[in-house]
């Protein structure tokens, strides 16, 4: 396939972006400082990392973009990524790098319109659960 123009390069990475804006494993990782005092700064940097994963590898296909994505996860924050979601952010941005590529550039600008809805739609929180046998033994200690 043709390389990426510049303009072309820069849609790809801000369609990278709105595809880890909206991962909510990211999201807490950031949200809860997996990553350190610059979760934030790493979770940019993954964008980028990606995009360059792309531009600088030929053909690549889903298990190494999956491979990648889950070492940058285990590497910048700690984190092993087993709930499935994987595979669907390495689809996601495989399929918009093919787009890119195929100059099918209004297809993707849909896509990234969606998922920035999606992002201000909400973000996916991490709140501790409350046990229901912490809450009886409560109940039963207010009784006697």
């Amino acid at each position: 396939m043709a390389p990426l123009t510049s303009s072309t390069r820069e849609l790809f990475s801000e369609a990278v972006r709105a595809v880890l804006e909206t991962w909510p494993v990211l999201q807490i990782a950031v949200d809860n400082g997996f990553g350190g005092a610059y979760s934030q700064q790493k979770a940019e940097w993954m964008v980028d990392a990606l995009q360059q994963y792309f531009i600088d590898n030929d053909e690549l296909q889903q298990d190494e973009v999956e491979e990648f994505i889950s070492d940058l996860m285990n590497n910048e924050f700690d984190t092993v990524v087993e709930d499935g979601s994987l595979p669907q952010v390495a689809q996601k941005v495989c399929e918009m790098f093919q787009q890119c590529q195929q100059d099918r550039l209004t297809e993707v600008r849909e896509q990234i319109k969606q998922l920035i809805q999606k992002k201000s739609a909400g973000r996916a929180k991490a709140t501790p659960a409350k046990t229901p046998a912490a809450d009886d033994d409560e109940s039963e200690d207010e009784e006697v």
